[in-house]
């Protein structure tokens, strides 16, 4: 036998399509999961994995990760401060959240602009963040996207296409390393950022 069974190089050929995994991480990561006990640490992660897509939407009003229609974080009457964070992901809504120092409402773009990738404005929801904006007295906006060059193109598209509606807006800024995204930057360098955030003017 040159290789293995057709079912296994599949399972390996799938996980080395999920993101920062290679050829070899894939073929560990099927190995460990046919050696586990029984099969059921492989059930229990079936289970997770079909429950997650099943369960899991996109909140109607900021396209968080939820269960329900509106996601914890827009349930929560506390969580009025009057401001609104703009994020890419899901994943920078939890980063931003331990650290403690955001208390307002979010917004998830689910993506940045990136015209080398195909990703324009009509792909984003901007013009449901335009409509929330208009309905919910906020009197700022803070845009968290990257600070790579698709996310500080996204956060200067966003600058512009908001400014008619004559709301304050800043821009997190001190402490997040050029080309770093949020999800990947530790709690005390995001807390920072958000502290040091700055005006973004006209």
């Amino acid at each position: 036998m040159n290789g293995y069974p057709r079912s296994l190089q599949k399972l390996i050929e799938e996980l080395s399509r999920l993101p920062t995994i290679g050829p070899k991480s894939a073929e560990r990561m099927a190995m460990h999961l046919m050696r586990a006990v029984a099969g059921q640490q492989v059930k229990a992660l079936a289970d997770a994995l079909l429950a997650a897509r099943e369960l899991t939407r996109r909140c109607k009003l900021c396209n968080n990760f939820s269960e329900a229609e509106e996601c914890p974080i827009c349930q929560d009457r506390e969580r009025r401060d009057k401001s609104i964070c703009i994020v890419e992901d899901p994943q920078d809504v939890i980063a931003i959240e331990r650290t403690g120092k955001h208390r307002g409402l979010y917004y998830v773009l689910g993506g940045k602009l990136s015209p080398l990738e195909g990703t324009g404005p009509d792909d984003l929801p901007l013009a449901q963040l335009v409509n929330r904006l208009r309905q919910e007295s906020l009197q700022e906006v803070i845009i968290a996207t990257s600070s790579n060059r698709e996310g500080e193109t996204t956060a200067l598209y966003i600058k512009q296409l908001l400014q008619p509606l004559g709301v304050k807006m800043s821009r997190i800024a001190r402490g997040i390393p050029v080309g770093s995204n949020i999800g990947h930057i530790d709690q005390a360098t995001i807390s920072e950022a958000f502290v040091g955030r700055r005006e973004v003017g006209p």
